[in-house]
């Protein structure tokens, strides 16, 4: 196992670099340039020539990916455009530990709920409960995060004040850990809605199957409980294909924290992605997209150890 993680990872490595290639031409093409975005317009060409010329602005594309690149390897990822003097990894250290814990209650919320419902939807296939819950999954799957965003703060929040419209905390406030709680549940619950429907969709087919096997037909055949067939030998068969699309998901979580955090005003690396993207600052857009690259092989990585532990017939 060991060697096949050392492996994977440095086949990870060109894909990273790949990834960057791509990601850093893509940027660059774009219109718009940070400069025009955050000086003054009064300012002297002197002055703006010397601004360009200390972020490297006037290099050519290829020798800023160059030194981008060399001061990445060293863990710099260099300093904010906009925000100058600002350092780039500081402003992410700053962020991450808020979309890490709205990713992590997002993340248990979905497998909480999907597990539970996907095992329910298959022990009763085309009945009511089935249908319910199939009904919910799809609903679920087909409604845009930003639209059942907007509509829960319209509703919730605005029309019936039940939850803040945004914000990690009440603004002068002491720290409380409800009022934390209070701001997080309306973007978590957003956050985890399409993911806990795709998770019961995948449970309840992957059950369903395992269900239908002959060792299952024969636990009950011996007399087990149903509660003893389903969940001692049923569920663990049943939840290897789901483990492996749990860990395709993890990097869809990090990425749907770009449109919920900026919704609900959170203010982790999704909003300052969002706002660097605006304003054209290139190294916190290119810092946020090599960290979500690392986040995707990571979660393939995980999806394929969390697959050798739960079916002892994997080997690598």
């Amino acid at each position: 196992m060991l060697s096949y993680i050392i492996r994977r990872t440095l086949m990870a490595i060109p894909l990273l670099f790949g990834i960057s290639i791509l990601s850093f031409g893509i940027i660059h093409m774009a219109p718009g340039d940070p400069t025009a975005l955050m000086m003054d317009p009064n300012i002297k060409p002197e002055d703006m020539e010397a601004y360009k010329e200390k972020y490297g602005l006037n290099d050519p594309p290829h020798i800023q990916y160059l030194k981008w690149v060399g001061n990445m390897l060293q863990g710099d990822f260099g300093q904010s455009l906009i925000r100058q003097g600002t350092d780039v990894s500081y402003l992410i250290m700053e962020r991450l530990p808020n979309t890490l814990f709205l990713m992590g209650v997002s993340t248990l919320l979905a497998v909480l709920i999907s597990i539970p419902f996907g095992i329910l939807s298959a022990r009763k296939p085309y009945t009511l409960t089935d249908y319910s819950v199939t009904f919910t999954s799809f609903l679920g799957l087909a409604t845009p995060n930003f639209w059942l965003g907007l509509v829960l703060i319209m509703f919730l929040s605005v029309q019936f004040g039940w939850f803040p419209t945004g914000g990690i905390a009440t603004l002068n406030e002491p720290f409380s850990v409800w009022d934390r709680i209070h701001h997080l549940i309306l973007p978590a619950f957003v956050l985890a809605t399409a993911d806990m429907a795709a998770l019961t969709r995948y449970t309840r087919t992957s059950m369903l199957e395992v269900l239908k096997q002959d060792y299952i037909r024969t636990a009950r055949a011996k007399g087990f409980r149903e509660q003893k067939v389903v969940y001692k030998h049923g569920l663990r068969n049943g939840l290897i294909p789901v483990i492996t699309i749990f860990g395709l998901m993890l990097p869809s979580f990090f990425a749907g924290t770009v449109i919920v955090e900026k919704i609900f005003n959170w203010p982790g690396i999704g909003l300052l992605f969002v706002d660097a993207a605006f304003q054209r600052d290139y190294p916190i857009i290119m810092a946020v997209t090599v960290i979500t690259a690392v986040l995707t092989v990571i979660g393939n990585l995980l999806a394929d150890i969390l697959y050798a532990v739960f079916d002892p017939r994997i080997e690598y």
